[in-house]
Order: C-alpha cells, then sequence, then structure tokens
C-alpha cells in the first residue's frame, strides 16, 4: 500500500528535534548505536521505511550495543516496577502459577549464567508455558546460535514498540 501522506503519528516523530527523538527511541530499545542510526535515517515516507531501517540498524548492532539493548529488558516474569511496556508485553506471566513463575526464575538465572545475559523473547502473545518452553529450548545453544536469536527477537520488539510510538495519539 503507497500512501501520499505520511501518517501523523510518524510525521510527528520525524519532526522531533534530535534530542527528543533519541529520548523517544530510548523508549523502545536502550541501544545508543541503534537509535542514533534510526534518528539519521529521518525523515521516513512511511511506517514500512521505519521497520526497514530498525531491522537494518538492529542487524547492524556490535555485541556491545546488543548488550547494552538487552540490558534494557528485565527478566521474563519480573517486569520493572512502575514499567507499563514490560509489564504489558509480558502479560502471558501474569495469570502464571506459583510453580510457573518459581520455575521461570529458575530458568532465567540458569540462561543468564550460561550466556551472561537475560533472556529475551519477544513475549507479546505468547503463554507463560510457551515462554518456559522457548528457555528450556534455548538454553542448549551455542553461544553465536543464541546471539542471532537475541537479535532476531530485539528486531520483533523494536517493531511493537516502534508502532506503539507511530501509531499513538499525540
Amino acid at each position: 500500500m503507497t500512501s501520499n501522506s505520511t501518517p501523523p503519528g510518524l510525521a510527528r516523530f520525524n519532526a522531533l528535534e534530535e534530542h527528543a527523538a533519541h529520548a523517544a527511541l530510548h523508549e523502545a530499545c536502550a541501544s545508543t548505536a541503534w537509535a542514533r542510526l534510526l534518528v539519521a535515517a529521518r525523515p521516513f515516507a512511511g511506517t514500512g521505511d521505519l521497520y526497514a531501517a530498525s531491522d537494518a540498524a538492529t542487524a547492524a548492532l556490535s555485541a556491545g550495543d546488543l548488550a547494552e539493548a538487552m540490558a534494557g529488558h528485565p527478566p521474563i516474569g519480573r517486569p520493572a516496577p512502575g514499567d507499563p511496556t514490560s509489564a504489558r508485553e509480558q502479560r502471558g506471566m501474569a495469570g502464571a502459577s506459583e510453580e510457573l513463575r518459581e520455575e521461570m526464575l529458575a530458568l532465567n538465572l540458569a540462561y543468564q549464567e550460561r550466556f551472561g545475559h537475560v533472556f529475551l523473547i519477544c513475549a507479546t502473545g505468547r503463554t507463560g508455558e510457551q515462554m518456559r518452553d522457548a528457555v528450556r529450548e534455548r538454553i542448549g545453544n551455542a553461544p553465536e546460535r543464541e546471539r542471532e536469536i537475541v537479535r532476531t527477537e530485539l528486531g520483533k520488539i523494536n517493531r511493537i514498540r516502534l508502532a506503539r510510538l507511530v501509531e499513538e495519539d499525540a
């Protein structure tokens, strides 16, 4: 679908001063390099262009940039207090049994010990059981393989958060 006009939320984002655009993007992803690449690519004609730029920026993240991005994500089952974004995204854990919560805590710790960072998954729309099964499956991955899965999951999360950023009412 091609449109002659930029969606209002995207037009607002395109018009932000550089520091405000960086701050808005930091809410979506904690990677400074990712935000810098997106700010430099403005203005975006459409959301597809924004998502493509996000995907390219995510693919270009160094190991250090990826670590910075992951540091902005709380462990599954423990959304950051007062952070409606992580609470909304991890809604699948909200009604989890105490047993599942304890298992996720243990799996999160084991994963973090193995890979040196939080277990990152695009949790939107997933149940607690699906997230538990994913960490069980991924904990056996080679570090290189897991880093690429994390990059893919981060890209999905970034797209969801960018959509919310440019589709919100002013």
